[in-house]
């Protein structure tokens, strides 16, 4: 049986990491992390936020909701509120969706 290496996921990421992979000033990250309770980051002795892979999947919700989508924060904050599950879903769906489109668009490259 040949060895496969495991995907090595970091328990936690600094305020910079997040802000690169979402392309956003940290300052949003911070402002986002007040404006929503869903994200709520440790913090070390110094004060450093410390996002966990939760915060990490909350972050693409919000980034979804309010930068992809459109909406207010308040309209985001409502429907996170009101239809969670359906919002995560909707998320859920769409991503499954952006990733078949990517593979078909690998495929038709490669012909």
């Amino acid at each position: 049986m040949p060895y496969k290496e495991k995907k090595v996921e970091r328990l936690y990421y600094s305020i910079g990491e997040v802000a690169e992979m979402f392309n956003v000033n940290t300052s949003l990250i911070r402002y986002w992390e007040k404006e929503f309770d869903i994200i709520r980051p440790k913090k070390n002795k110094k004060g450093n936020r410390l996002f966990t892979q939760k915060d990490i999947e909350n972050f693409h919700i919000i980034y979804h909701l309010v930068k992809e989508r459109g909406m207010t924060l308040k309209g985001a904050q409502k429907k996170l509120r009101e239809n969670r599950q359906e919002t995560l879903e909707n998320f859920e769906i769409v991503k499954l969706l952006q990733n078949i489109r990517k593979m078909l668009v690998e495929i038709r490259d490669q012909m």
